[in-house]
């Protein structure tokens, strides 16, 4: 097992576990445009990629739990019928 001073040497984050991808960010934003059509179900799933793709772009300053409560709030919103209810 190592210690952190280890995973530091490494090049590991250890605070959340992802490192800048910009090859990673591509794909998963080309998937969710792929997937983004007419149905309020895929554009929910391409938000959710598109927001899972902000972990590995350096630009953006996320969490996986704050990705989880944004996804969250996209399924109740969606539930009640959109933000104007």
């Amino acid at each position: 097992m190592s210690s952190s001073g280890d995973d530091e040497e490494a090049g590991i984050d250890s605070d959340d576990g992802f490192e800048p991808d910009p090859e990673r960010v591509e794909r998963l934003r080309e998937l969710a445009d792929d997937v983004r059509g007419d149905t309020s179900e895929s554009k929910q799933l391409a938000n959710i990629l598109y927001r899972t793709s902000d972990l590995y772009d350096e630009r953006e300053e996320t969490s996986p739990e704050e990705i989880v409560r944004n996804v969250k709030f996209i399924l109740e919103v969606n539930e009640r019928g959109g933000l104007e209810r």
